[in-house]
């Protein structure tokens, strides 16, 4: 019953009403919210036209196939629609220093990529320093379970140590050959170099 005042009905709405009114109010904020967050764009840009933020964020070529990083790891399907996936991760062993004469400091460091099998072969690659960031090269293979040394920058040069077995030892065997793979930058290209 509706109370009344000096003649006058006074409607006092439900309170069914009202807790509708709220819950539909509550689930539009969310929607709209959710709307913006799901159509915004992505603010890291890792493309290798404008270049990524840092080289744990940028793209290179493994094995002919364009690896964009996220923070350092990057998960692509061998097959579409298929469960295995290979894995690139950042290992490190970082060197900095001007690589192909531009002036800037780019990095040289190592990719590991492993997948279904027991392998995890290391890349070296070059993060190229631009105005707008960084690009990535393509990786050059250094062998399957090295065990990685260092890795400098001289006169434009990069020197990855590492070791590695002999020829014929198995792979169960431990690394033991010193190695020191020399690289260079030739025409935007990472190049193994006869130069010491």
């Amino acid at each position: 019953m509706n109370p009344v005042i000096s003649g006058i009905h006074i409607f006092l709405p439900a309170r069914n009403n009202m807790k509708k009114g709220i819950i539909a109010s509550i689930l539009l904020v969310i929607l709209v919210f959710s709307a913006i967050i799901f159509f915004q764009k992505p603010s890291d840009t890792t493309s290798t036209r404008q270049g990524a933020t840092t080289n744990k964020n940028a793209t290179y070529t493994i094995e002919h196939m364009s690896i964009t990083l996220r923070n350092g790891v990057s998960e692509t399907m061998r097959v579409p629609g298929s469960a295995s996936k290979t894995v690139t991760r950042y290992f490190g062993n970082e060197a900095a220093g001007d690589v192909n004469g531009d002036g800037k400091e780019d990095i040289a460091f190592l990719l590991t990529q492993s997948g279904e099998g027991s392998g995890t072969f290391y890349y070296a690659v070059v993060a190229l320093k631009t105005n707008n960031g960084y690009i990535g090269t393509n990786g050059v293979l250094l062998g399957d379970r090295i065990a990685p040394q260092t890795t400098e920058i001289r006169n434009g040069s990069i020197i990855v140590n590492y070791a590695d077995r002999a020829p014929n030892e198995p792979m169960t065997a431990k690394p033991s050959v010193g190695i020191s793979k020399y690289l260079t930058i030739h025409e935007g290209i990472l190049v193994e170099s006869s130069i010491r």
